[in-house]
This record gives C-alpha cells, sequence and structure tokens, in this order.
C-alpha cells in the first residue's frame, strides 16, 4: 500500500512538473524573464476578468432607460469584444497578441461612451481602472516577448522590435477609424438608423479585414537568436529576413550615438543594438509605392531596435556570440 501511494505521488509529481514546464514559452524557461513574464500576463488576465465583472453593470447603466435594440446590442457586442480578449491572453501566440492589443483599448472606449451615455461617474473609474491595468499589462515589452516566444520554434529566442514611428502611428490612426465604426454601426443600427448604420458596420467590417492582418505585422517583427547566428525578422521593414551565420558576426553592442551602421530600425524610437559583420551583407527593404522592386543595400554594421535590447546582449553572450 505506502509503495502505490508513493509510485502515484511521484506520477503526479512529474505530471505537475511536465504540465509548469509545458507552460513555459521556449526560450524563456529558468530565467528570471519568464517570471516576470508570466506575472505580467496573469495580472493582464486578472484585470480583464474584473473588467467582465464590473463592466456588466456599467453597460447597463450607459443603456438604461433606452430601446431593447440598444441593450441587446451592448450586451452581446460587449461580451463578445471581451469572449475574444480573454481567449488571446489565455493562448499565448502571434496572433493573440494582436488579438489582445486590438481589443483590450476597446474597454476605455466603452468607458468613454458609458459616460457620454451618463453612467455614474463611480461605475466609471470602477471600470476604467482594471481596464486600464489590462492596456498597461499587454502593451509592455515583457508580455509581448512571452506571446512572440511561444511561437518559437525549437531552440530559437525571439526579441520583439519597437514599431516604427511611421508604421505605428499609422496603425494607431486606423484603430481609431476603425473603432469609431465599429462602436457607431451596430448603436446606429439600434436606433433604427438603418442607412447610416448599415454603412458604418459595413465599413468597419471591412477594416476588420483589411487592418487586421496589417496590424498583425506588427507582431511579427523580431530579432532572433538561433543555433547557427542571428536572424532579423521584420516583414514591416524589410523584404526579405537578414539572416547571418556566428562566422558572420563581428560584435554586438549598444550603438553609439555616432554610428554609420545602416539603419533597419524603420527607423524606430528608443536604444538600437549595433551589429557588425565580418564581411558585406545584402539586405532589401520592402516595396513601397515609389520603389516596387525594394531597395537593396550592402553593409557591413546594421542597426535594430529591440524592445529589451539588454536582454537580447546577455542571451547573445550566453550563445557564444562576440558582445561589447
Amino acid at each position: 500500500g505506502s509503495y502505490r501511494i508513493e509510485m502515484r505521488s511521484n506520477l503526479w509529481a512529474a505530471v505537475a512538473r511536465v504540465s509548469a514546464d509545458s507552460r513555459q514559452p521556449r526560450g524563456m524557461a529558468s530565467r528570471p524573464l519568464a517570471t516576470l513574464a508570466r506575472v505580467t500576463a496573469w495580472i493582464a488576465r486578472g484585470a480583464w476578468l474584473l473588467v467582465a465583472l464590473i463592466g456588466g453593470e456599467t453597460i447597463e447603466a450607459a443603456v438604461d432607460g433606452r430601446s431593447s435594440n440598444i441593450s441587446w446590442i451592448a450586451a452581446i457586442g460587449g461580451w463578445a469584444v471581451w469572449a475574444v480578449v480573454a481567449v488571446a491572453l489565455t493562448i499565448p501566440s502571434v496572433p493573440a497578441l494582436t488579438a489582445a492589443r486590438v481589443g483590450t483599448p476597446l474597454a476605455l472606449v466603452a468607458t468613454l461612451v458609458a459616460g457620454i451615455a451618463g453612467t455614474p461617474s463611480a461605475d466609471l473609474v470602477f471600470l476604467s481602472i482594471p481596464a486600464f491595468v489590462a492596456l498597461v499589462a499587454v502593451f509592455t515589452a515583457d508580455f509581448g516577448r512571452q506571446f512572440v516566444q511561444a511561437s518559437a520554434y525549437g531552440d530559437e529566442e525571439r526579441f520583439p522590435l519597437h514599431a516604427p514611428a511611421a508604421a505605428g502611428t499609422a496603425a494607431v490612426l486606423a484603430w481609431l477609424v476603425w473603432v469609431t465604426l465599429l462602436f457607431s454601426g451596430p448603436l446606429l443600427l439600434g436606433s433604427r438608423s438603418w442607412v447610416t448604420g448599415a454603412i458604418a458596420s459595413l465599413l468597419a467590417l471591412a477594416g476588420t479585414i483589411f487592418f487586421a492582418p496589417r496590424w498583425n505585422q506588427l507582431s511579427r517583427r523580431w530579432f532572433v537568436l538561433v543555433p547557427a547566428g542571428i536572424v532579423l525578422h521584420d516583414p514591416v521593414v524589410m523584404a526579405d529576413t537578414v539572416a547571418l551565420r556566428t562566422a558572420d558576426v563581428a560584435g554586438l553592442r549598444l550603438a553609439p550615438a555616432d554610428t554609420e551602421a545602416a539603419d533597419l530600425t524603420g527607423p524606430a524610437s528608443g536604444y538600437a543594438i549595433e551589429i557588425t559583420t565580418t564581411k558585406s551583407v545584402t539586405a532589401v527593404f520592402a516595396f513601397t509605392p515609389s520603389e516596387p522592386d525594394g531597395r537593396a543595400i550592402h553593409l557591413t554594421a546594421m542597426l535594430v531596435a529591440p524592445s529589451r535590447p539588454g536582454q537580447v546582449l546577455a542571451a547573445a553572450g550566453a550563445r557564444g556570440l562576440p558582445v561589447g
């Protein structure tokens, strides 16, 4: 009896270890980063759960006294958005990162709309706090790193890149137009403004189809450490990946102010890493209307802008790459 009890205990302990290891994103296990990323993710999940618990009452207060059509549209739309983001927060991946970052700000927009509709200030404050906490957590670099790394292949470490200023601004402006149509279309239909509501709703649907892949491209930008060397994967700035074997890398360091390295950041704000090479390398910038075939350059040094440059240099040094 005691032997079987001990065997069952060991079996459950093994299962628990396997389960815990399976939740660790590849390339992040047994590191302080993994703990910080997990904590950030759970903060986002907990805050988003509070959004559901508090948001229901806030939405009910906002639609109180209005038609049943408005009430149903607000309830169905609110729960649909919450469910999509909740699923995204539960299953780390690159598409889930995009869904979380596109959907989480909608809670603050709903708070604003509820305030315009006359919801009591106390309800607005109670909803806006967890909505803001979830928003901040989802947009942290550690949260993004965990979700990007969860989709990694084999022994590779992915580090998200800072968004280029122009692409990031365009994405925010597109989101603002899209969210305006997303909220106004159904509400106009509920108010029996059939033509205007239908047009706004169709434009919101078209915006979802058109913008979603482009927003996802911003989540698919990363600097990668692989066993064979390094890879710059940036479908927004580059027409193709830039791959360097370990023997081709002369050094990695924080870029000095007077660097003459080729700027492959977008350009993006924040600290950049300068990577020098042992031989000339060809890089091709993404296609543009003025340059439909892209623009090829030859370089011996390049700049990349990961969201956590210190982590990149530490991980590169641990893999034997020349850092400093």
